[in-house]
């Protein structure tokens, strides 16, 4: 009998990359594609739909081409997409925009008015998308208000994912997932929710179709299958949003497991078995399938924290790392792990980018709390390290008061290479944390969900047989007191520092 395979597509913001996987989870070749984010000022931040399309042409067939298998064994294209992305387009599928992803910030203004004047809260408690320039409720009433020639021009309002489907298909559809993540989607009935069509000015028929994550499409279009080198049969599942699947490829599915992630970004995320919001607007609540959804908080400051302090505070540490042929990280970490838990007093408020979960304040800003002459850089380091998980664990604090305390923690993403890091959040958390072995997890999660979709497997558990763990830490529990009392003070200097937040960002945008 021939081995089956499955391919996993995961269209992210900065890259796409496709891997082909046994039917039974192992990793058999993969591919990526790397592609520009457009920022021409701060607030803009789009890209080139076709150049994305042509990513998910050339890693498809790219995966297909590194391996030995034979494309009639492929069962199945599974697809992971990142979410809130706006692209307008023409009666003939013709973009008439770029595609203006979820960093965008130009509809800031529109979404106060949502958030202060237009209901903002209900249809936030209805729709699970807090309200925040990120979604595409906010871009769309941004478009109508401000871009009034090019919304009148536009025959629908689609995302990436959505984009690349009709290219193949010639078909608009859009997952549950993606629509949960819209602002636009009542999570209850499962359709568009009418209040907020109304304040972003569209009727149902300007968005896509609406259909399960599991959901089939065939009839692919022969000129791309034959460039992606696959029979055009070959079904392709519909598949949901990167975040959701990664909760899936990482074996994060019961309740009670929490997954967090830490890469440029990062995240929090738990699976419930019915839609959950929350009262004070901290979470969002986004769809897997009709039976998982994932509630949690992403937060925008993970890793690109470290590579600031890198390249702002520890440059001679750089310098000597590539002298010496490693990581800079390593030193870095290293000159970090010289200094006990806490910092020595030290508190760092990761805000550089502002800020989504538990604030969702654009106007957040950075800073260090309790410097003194005692501090060294070293210290600078830690507190860094240790700020981008305070901040995580504030959202795990929102979403414990929905759900409980987790049972289990699963974190991924490329902080997971460092053993300071990790233990840091085992100590921040006072809970134990498993790393599972999971390279590719949302790619991962949309191959189970095709398997699932073609019932190759009967559930989604089967995900279980397919992650192993490679690291585990327990909590020390000194550094874990010493935490709980710092935690605190963090999240009450970040309460008293929101009015100056507006304030200091309404001076940088005048003067800086």
């Amino acid at each position: 009998m021939s081995t089956k395979y499955v391919i996993g597509v995961d269209i992210g913001t900065t890259s796409t990359k496709s891997v082909l996987f046994t039917a039974k989870g192992s990793i058999v070749s993969s591919h990526g594609i790397e592609y520009p984010l457009h920022s021409p000022s701060p607030a803009i931040a789009e890209q080139d739909p076709d150049e994305i399309f042509e990513a998910v042409l050339g890693t498809i067939g790219q995966a297909i081409s590194k391996s030995n298998a034979n494309p009639s064994d492929i069962l199945c294209v599974s697809f992971s997409s990142a979410m809130h992305s706006v692209i307008a387009v023409d009666r003939d599928g013709t973009p008439i925009s770029k595609c203006i992803t979820w960093a965008d910030n130009r509809s800031a203004k529109w979404t106060a008015k949502i958030k202060e004047e237009w209901n903002g809260h209900d249809i936030y408690l209805r729709t699970g998308t807090p309200i925040h320039p990120m979604s595409p409720l906010s871009k769309l009433t941004w478009l109508r208000h401000d871009e009034k020639e090019l919304f009148d021009r536009t025959y629908k309002f689609i995302s990436i994912k959505e984009y690349v489907f009709f290219k193949l298909f010639g078909r608009y559809v859009i997952d549950y997932s993606i629509a949960s993540a819209t602002g636009l989607f009542n999570l209850q009935q499962l359709q568009w929710d009418e209040e907020a069509l109304k304040v972003a000015g569209v009727t149902a028929d300007r968005l896509s179709e609406l259909v399960p994550t599991t959901y089939k499409l065939t009839g692919l279009d022969k000129g791309y299958a034959a460039r992606m080198q696959l029979p055009a049969e070959t079904p392709f599942i519909v598949g949901a949003s990167d975040g959701v699947l990664s909760n899936l490829g990482v074996n994060a599915i019961e309740p009670g497991v929490v997954a967090v992630t830490i890469g440029t970004s990062g995240a929090i995320r738990a699976v419930t078995d019915k839609p959950v919001t929350d009262p004070k607007g901290r979470i969002f609540c986004y769809a897997l399938t009709e039976n998982h959804w994932v509630i949690g908080g992403p937060v925008n400051n993970g890793g690109m924290i470290f590579r600031w302090v890198r390249d702002q505070i520890g440059t001679a540490e750089a310098a000597e790392a590539k002298r010496l042929g490693i990581d800079p990280y390593e030193l870095l970490t290293d000159l970090a792990s010289k200094v006990k838990a806490g910092s020595d007093g030290l508190i760092f408020h990761p805000y550089l980018a502002g800020e989504r979960a538990p604030l969702w304040d654009a106007n957040a800003r950075g800073s260090f709390f309790g410097l003194g002459l005692h501090h060294k850089k070293e210290h600078l380091i830690r507190a860094a390290l240790e700020g981008v998980i305070y901040n995580l664990y504030s959202v795990l604090m929102a979403l414990e008061e929905l759900t409980g305390k987790p049972k289990k923690i699963q974190a991924t993403g490329g902080f997971a290479r460092s053993e300071l890091w990790r233990q840091m959040m085992a100590d921040i958390f006072d809970q134990e944390l498993h790393v599972p072995e999971s390279i590719e997890s949302s790619c991962l999660g949309a191959v189970i969900l095709g398997l699932y979709s073609l019932g190759e497997v009967d559930s989604l558990d089967v995900v279980a047989e397919m992650v192993g763990g490679s690291h585990f830490h327990l909590p020390n529990k000194q550094n874990a007191e010493i935490y709980s009392e710092l935690m605190r003070i963090y999240i009450r200097v970040s309460r008293l520092l929101t009015e100056e937040y507006a304030n200091i960002t309404a001076f940088q945008q005048k003067w800086v």
